[in-house]
């Protein structure tokens, strides 16, 4: 056990390492990394493959994302976000994304749509000790009841952002958030200024669906 352990810090290490190569270069987002043990939210038989930079299938036609993709979507939160404000994810799938930025000291709501992978992503928190707050259900519709959120991450593609996180950002909060249709999406953030919304797009990438009342609709 003790040297199964050892190997999987290694790997971590390894892909701290590499996402420094692939320009990240944020100190909090770098020990967040270097902190989660990301094959944590991993079924057992698949942890060989936690460390390797890909997406992977958790079930439910859904994927942990790759973790150059989440440090990057972190990394552009994180750098207009106050340290220790309150964040909203949406879209928690293995758990690993909200693990992240309760590692970096922010205060964490996740939602998820999936009655399998809410259940899942609660028992990892707790054999972890990790305070995040949870809820099932709509993730387009943000979570209102502990708005407003100095920063929303979504982590599946919209065609357009949602209004509902939109109106659940704090005044200079920020909204993350890869949009587009199913040939691509590019990640896009939207900063609040009192009724105004400043955009500005960064890369692209391929994300699932948000699906929900304000996103794209369950096929």
């Amino acid at each position: 056990m003790a040297d199964r352990e050892a190997a999987y810090r290694q790997r971590r290490y390894e892909m701290v390492g590499q996402l420094r190569r692939y320009g990240i270069v944020s100190p909090r987002v770098l020990e967040a990394f270097r902190h989660v043990e990301r094959h944590r939210f991993f079924a057992p038989a698949d942890r060989a493959f936690a460390y390797e930079d890909a997406a992977f299938p958790i079930g439910f036609g859904q994927t942990i994302s790759q973790p150059y993709t989440v440090a990057y979507m972190t990394s552009l939160l994180d750098e207009r976000c106050p340290p220790s404000g309150n964040i909203l994810e949406i879209g928690t799938g293995s758990g690993y994304q909200a693990a992240i930025l309760d590692s970096m000291g922010y205060c964490v709501y996740t939602v998820e749509r999936v009655p399998g992978l809410f259940s899942r992503a609660a028992g990892v928190f707790r054999e972890l000790g990790l305070d995040i707050a949870q809820r099932l259900g709509d993730g387009s519709l943000g979570w209102e009841e502990h708005a407003p959120y100095d920063g929303i991450i979504v982590t599946a593609a919209a065609p357009e952002p949602p209004p509902s996180l939109l109106d659940q950002l704090a005044d200079n909060g920020v909204l993350v958030i890869p949009v587009g249709g199913s040939e691509g999406q590019r990640m896009t953030v939207f900063t609040r200024n009192g009724d105004r919304f400043e955009q500005e797009i960064f890369l692209a990438f391929s994300f699932v669906p948000l699906i929900g009342k304000e996103g794209w609709r369950e096929e």
